[in-house]
């Protein structure tokens, strides 16, 4: 018997459950309960873990995240780490000094609210010798040069494609970003990273992950889009090898080009994941519309000051049948919704589908108030991205101002929801956002900014947002712990039980005992999958 006892903190079970020890044997959860009883179980020579205090919790899951594309970032003019026009400056000069063999510059990382009026241009990195296609931080938008337009020949007379825009000057010149769709007719021309960028990507960014507790994860976007390859071989190879260490659920990205006929084809991809221990491709993706500072999130009402009510990327009259097909196929559907009509579409859409197969809505960042009960009515889980819901520079420069005063009300309806019986799931949508769990379960309990953002000094960001529809901590730990794992259909993880597998992590500190305004603070000291410590600092 391989046994470990973890001790000399508490453990948090679920739901605001806690134990003062706990012993795994083999792998597995044996018991729960006082320390000393716990240690008359324990095998001789057992392995103690001492938690100095601090709080052992189940392995958080994330369920909306992009490991690839950030470990692929991180590899490339990576931006996410600074902030403002002379520090993105400063990294691509200092990235394209280091890369002289390069073709193109690329990554991203950028964010809109450095701008103003949240465009950058393209005179900004004309500079450069060889084309760049930098995608903003949210992956709706990419920041590009002029010899870049020039290499994918776009031009005034280009139009714009049915599901994205051409930023222009005011004389129909293109002016160097292109939103949503129009981001392929750069992307696809860019250098597409091997079959070996993409595996080391991988595991670069699992390692990344387990330092900050999560164990496990579904990729919101396992297909081509926005330039990037197709993540499903990488996944399948790095599964069946051994190098994939967490658990993964794939969302298969659904073309929004296309329609029904490519249902087949989507039961083909989750095929080839069949019998593999750490991987399945049992969900598909819907991005059903784009993101609201550049206007392409689906509204009911126009926008303030510039009219239009954005993109509905999949035509709502047939978005209802290609879900009930989806659902009588046994997929989970994985839905991207911002704009409240996007929010109504995907929820008309779940009408007569089968809870079990544990549907969601991805970011929710506007609900009208009569939809948030219809989440508990139909079985449809919110799939929170907590870490957005604060005052920032985007949110208050870019976003209110455009959405006016009641509709902005309407934003991140967190307590709402949990009032109204809707079940919570939770995840950071990495590499648009931080990857640690505590800064987005800070955000969940506080609805200010997390200490260490790029928004930290912004007038306002210790102003709560909407405060309340603030969560208290066991709430949204849950959602990151059990509400996650249960969205990946993983049974045995997210809650401290005997008999579940051991994915643990133990914390620094216990966040329950601290100020509220500190939960940012929590540091990850290990990290275990199935019993074996993947992490250590």
């Amino acid at each position: 018997m391989n046994d470990i006892l973890f001790r000399g903190g508490r453990a948090f079970l679920a739901a605001d459950a806690f134990a003062e020890a706990v012993l795994v044997r083999d792998g597995r959860i044996a018991a729960v309960g006082p320390e000393t009883d716990l240690l008359r179980r324990a095998a001789p020579g057992h392995e103690t873990v001492d938690l100095g205090g601090g709080l052992l919790i189940p392995g958080v899951t994330d369920a909306h995240i992009h490991p690839v594309q950030a470990g692929l970032e991180r590899a490339r003019c990576d931006l996410s780490e600074v902030y403002g026009l002379p520090e993105y400056l400063e990294r691509i000069i200092s990235y394209a000094e280091a890369n002289t063999t390069r073709e193109w510059i690329d990554g991203g990382g950028w964010d809109m609210a450095a701008f103003p009026g949240g465009l950058p241009h393209r005179s900004q990195i004309d500079f450069l010798d060889r084309p760049a296609y930098l995608l903003q931080r949210d992956h709706h938008a990419a920041w590009v040069n002029t010899l870049a337009l020039r290499r994918a020949g776009i031009t005034r007379e280009t139009p714009d494609p049915p599901d994205g825009r051409i930023e222009r000057d005011p004389d129909g010149t293109p002016s160097g970003v292109l939103h949503e769709g129009a981001m392929d007719l750069v992307g696809l021309l860019a250098p597409s990273p091997t079959p070996g960028d993409m595996a080391d990507a991988l595991v670069e960014a699992q390692n990344h992950l387990f330092s900050l507790g999560v164990t496990g994860w579904q990729d919101a976007i396992v297909g081509s889009y926005a330039g990037w390859d197709d993540q499903l071989p990488v996944y399948l190879s790095a599964a069946a090898s051994g190098r994939l260490r967490a658990r993964v659920v794939g969302a298969l990205w659904w073309d929004r080009t296309r329609g029904a006929e490519q249902i087949p084809e989507l039961i083909e991809r989750r095929a080839l994941a069949e019998g593999l221990e750490r991987f399945r491709a049992t969900s598909v993706k819907i991005m059903q519309d784009g993101i609201t500072e550049n206007f392409t999130a689906a509204v009911i009402e126009p926008y303030c000051r510039c009219g239009g009510t954005g993109l509905s990327y999949v035509d709502p009259a047939l978005l209802k049948g290609h879900v009930a097909e989806l659902d009588r196929h046994g997929f989970q559907v994985h839905f991207h919704a911002i704009g409240e009509r996007a929010v109504r579409e995907a929820l008309d859409s779940f009408e007569g589908t089968d809870p079990a197969n544990r549907h969601h809505i991805a970011h929710l960042q506007i609900i009208e108030p009569s939809d948030v009960p219809r989440f508990a009515a139909l079985g449809v889980t919110a799939n929170l991205q907590p870490l957005w819901a604060t005052h920032h520079a985007q949110m208050d420069e870019l976003t209110i101002p455009f959405l006016g005063e009641e509709r902005s009300a309407w934003q991140y309806p967190f307590a709402d929801l949990l009032r109204s019986g809707a079940r919570f799931c939770a995840g950071s949508d990495w590499p648009v956002s931080t990857a640690d769990p505590f800064q987005g379960m800070h955000v969940g309990v506080n609805r200010t900014e997390p200490g260490g953002s790029v928004h930290v000094d912004y007038p306002t960001a210790r102003t709560p947002f909407l405060p309340g529809q603030c969560l208290d901590l066991s709430t949204v730990l849950t959602a990151y712990t059990a509400g996650s794992a249960w969205i990946n259909g993983d049974d045995e993880a997210g809650v401290i039980s005997p008999g579940n597998r051991a994915d643990l992590v133990v914390l620094d500190r216990d966040p329950f005992t601290e100020p509220a305004a500190d939960i940012w603070r929590t540091r990850v000291a290990m990290t275990f999958v199935g019993g074996e410590e993947v992490y250590h600092r």
